[in-house]
């Protein structure tokens, strides 16, 4: 492989001149970051490289939070659960949180603004029936009802900003002073803003990309009294709510905003949950605000002539790169950090900016990078999960964070980026911009359509939990699969129908979570929406439990559509005949293992004219029933793997009556895939394992030839017909 240089940033630190120069070479680095925890010298700086300057908004000045206490951010928590043995009873309500995170909100009154629940019958507790202790942190409830269990809820001013508590504990900084996180939204903090933002630009003539890290409000990161991670949710709106924002969010909706709407039973409205109008509402306020703010900020930067980038992570709340208001904020740049094929796609696939980056893992910390560890092997396995998605959307640019003196002490992950960064430009200068072959139009139907495109349940520093979560599993697949996704929910198939052009819908999740759908199975215009679809020649996929809300008799919705329905115990007393696989089929033909991960149990089939494809411990797993012109099938679960990448992408062809046009950009081995580009007549075929693979190819006009492929190869081929 050609050496190549340039699309790729390096971070560095203070004196590390040397060092830095030479990986730059190695790497073909033609950009210099800084990371939390880490500066440049003016040395690095004036190398023949953009500079990036981490640029933190809202925390990492001190100096103006100490000044101003009564603006610092605020957030809703809620106590944990508590039972009444007499009919008085006094909550500590910080109790199991981190009391150098969070503080009690007394400035503003808490018989306005908190709220306590009976949460044995989910009734409100009037003011007038409880009191706060303020030195002692405690609410005494009276006049209650033994034995029933009561909650608060109340509000909290943030001492600490989350990920600085996170590098802070990890890194062990010491008494490295705490960044205190304020709210722009407040009078003070929104001029100081501006106004230092537009000095430190000045004072910093060197910077050529102001890297936002990010803007105004984390994602819902909570410590427990340990200082361990307690509550994670990377889409949480939580620290977005202030006095302020409730106030001004009355005025513009017309209505007030519960305690409630925010705690969510405890539940803080993760991305899990099927989200209220209430909440969704709010989400479109803080999107709006946030918007208009930032761009006030870009604007200035640009007078500047810098650039402006967005990290995608941290403080990105508001800045949803798929909602509304994202195409207004100009910002020049989007970087992420990437933990695999569908984290890729999130940051490649955003449109309106003029580049995209991703931050590849493993961050140079000492949780990875100490003696007897081998930093190479999570490298290796982020790199080949992440290409299958190069492959289908590139990013403009690669890089790392963190203390690149940690990384040269590792010579072979220099090494292993060394070729990483080459074939990451190889392969960026033959397809940017082309685009590949796909051959069916694949939708995803959930509660949250196309602001969640490609996300799911991401925490932070870009890895996904390793559960089989058969959502995560579907996307993951997708994210390197030829074919087309987009994302749709279940608000728009109700107003718009479905778009003439889907083959194939496909719904995933647990029963009740917002990917599934929960409640919205109920509305009956959806349901015979999909139906009149699939029966007119539509796919639908339905994985985990698909259109699952126990109502007249049914568990999933469509259990005419998938020919399958689930058993909740209440119907034992029904016998079910149908268990015998089929011995062979489509679907299932290229595998040698079923894994449907944490899978469903007791799902039976309806008539006998399902087609049950794997049939186990009582229960199928694996289906497909005609239904009209169209099919549905039925998948128990999917955590990602190579052999379950191809059972879906046959599944998807099944459904869609398309099993002839699979073959026509394709390998044989599950461990390889084909990546076709019509538009400059060549395709790729990868070996997405770390093991000499040998695949039968199908190149696009129905000619077959076998390839050996070493260890993670790409193998490049032209090609004349059209494809």
């Amino acid at each position: 492989m050609k050496k190549t240089a340039g699309r790729v940033t390096l971070p560095s630190q203070q004196n590390f001149l040397k060092e830095t120069k030479e990986l730059m070479k190695r790497w073909g680095a033609d950009a210099i970051r800084d990371s939390d925890g880490t500066k440049l010298d003016q040395e690095i700086k004036q190398l023949d490289a953009k500079i990036y300057t981490t640029y933190f908004v809202a925390r990492n000045h001190n100096d103006f939070a100490i000044k101003h206490p009564e603006e610092r951010q605020q957030i809703y928590l809620m106590s944990q659960y508590n039972t009444a043995t007499s009919t008085t009873i006094e909550i500590d309500f910080l109790k199991g949180y981190f009391t150098e995170q969070m503080e009690p909100d007394y400035i503003h009154d808490p018989k306005v603004w908190w709220e306590v629940i009976d949460r044995t019958t989910g009734e409100v507790v009037s003011p007038d029936h409880w009191s706060v202790n303020q030195t002692a942190n405690t609410l005494t409830i009276t006049e209650t009802k033994q034995w029933h269990e009561y909650t608060v809820s109340f509000l909290a001013y943030m001492k600490w900003d989350p990920t600085h508590m996170y590098n802070h504990i990890t890194n062990d900084w010491g008494d490295t002073p705490h960044d205190i996180p304020f709210d722009v939204r407040q009078p003070h903090a929104n001029k100081y803003v501006k106004e230092y933002l537009r000095k430190w630009l000045k004072d910093n003539p060197e910077t050529d990309v102001v890297r936002f890290t990010t803007f105004f409000y984390h994602f819902t990161l909570i410590f427990n009294h340990l200082g361990k991670e307690k509550f994670v949710d990377w889409f949480g709106y939580g620290a977005s709510v202030s006095v302020a924002a409730l106030e001004a969010f009355e005025k513009e909706k017309g209505y007030r905003l519960r305690p409630e709407d925010i705690v969510d039973e405890g539940y803080y409205n993760s991305t899990f949950r099927v989200p209220s109008q209430a909440y969704l509402d709010y989400l479109d306020f803080i999107q709006q605000f946030v918007a208009k703010e930032v761009k006030e900020l870009v604007d200035i930067v640009h007078e500047h002539d810098k650039e402006a980038m967005m990290f995608l992570g941290d403080n990105w709340i508001g800045t949803e790169p798929y909602g509304k208001y994202f195409k207004h904020i100009g910002i020049d740049a989007v970087v992420g950090s990437v933990g695999d094929g569908t984290t890729l796609r999130i940051i490649s696939d955003i449109p309106g900016v003029k580049y995209t980056e991703g931050r590849f893992l493993p961050y140079f910390f000492p949780d990875t990078f100490y003696e007897g560890n081998d930093p190479v092997i999570e490298a290796n396995e982020n790199w080949l999960t992440a290409r299958r998605a190069f492959m289908r959307k590139p990013l403009d640019r690669i890089g790392y964070g963190g203390y690149l003196s940690l990384a040269y002490k590792f010579p072979k992950f220099v090494d292993y980026v060394e070729k990483v960064t080459d074939e990451f430009r190889d392969i960026y200068n033959k397809i940017n911009g082309i685009k590949p072959y796909t051959g069916l139009k694949v939708a995803i139907l959930n509660a949250w359509g196309k602001l969640r495109t490609w996300q799911t349940h991401i925490v932070a520093h870009g890895k996904w939990y390793k559960q089989a979560y058969s959502y995560h599993g579907v996307l993951e697949s997708l994210s390197g699969s030829a074919v087309d996704v987009s994302f749709i929910s279940f608000d728009e198939v109700i107003n718009n129908g479905i778009p003439k052009d889907i083959d194939v819908i496909i719904n995933a999740g647990d029963a009740g979570t917002a990917f599934s759908g929960g409640v919205w199975w109920k509305n009956e215009k959806l349901t015979t929406i999909l139906r009149e679809w699939v029966y007119n020649g539509g796919g639908f996929i339905g994985i985990g439990d698909p259109s699952a809300y126990h109502y007249q008799g049914r568990f999933y919705q469509l259990a005419n559509v998938l020919g399958v329905d689930k058993e909740l115990g209440f119907s034992l007393s029904t016998n079910k005949y149908f268990t015998e696989a089929k011995e062979a089929h489509f679907i299932a033909a290229d595998v040698t293992n079923f894994d449907f991960g944490e899978s469903m149990e007791n799902v039976y089939v309806l008539t006998e004219n399902t087609e049950i494809i794997e049939y186990s411990n009582g229960g199928v797993h694996l289906s497909s029933s005609s239904f009209g012109k169209g099919r549905g099938i039925y998948i128990a679960g999917l955590p990602y793997s190579h052999e379950n990448t191809r059972l879906l992408l046959r599944a998807m062809y099944y459904a869609a009556h398309k099993e002839k046009e699979m073959k026509k950009w394709f390998a044989s081995n599950v461990h390889c895939e084909v990546h076709a580009y019509p538009e400059i007549n060549k395709y790729a075929i990868i070996n997405n394992s770390t093991e000499r693979q040998v695949t039968d190819v199908y190149d696009g006009a129905g000619k077959k030839h076998n390839v050996t492929l070493e260890a993670s190869e790409i193998l490049w081929e032209d090609y004349s017909h059209e494809g």
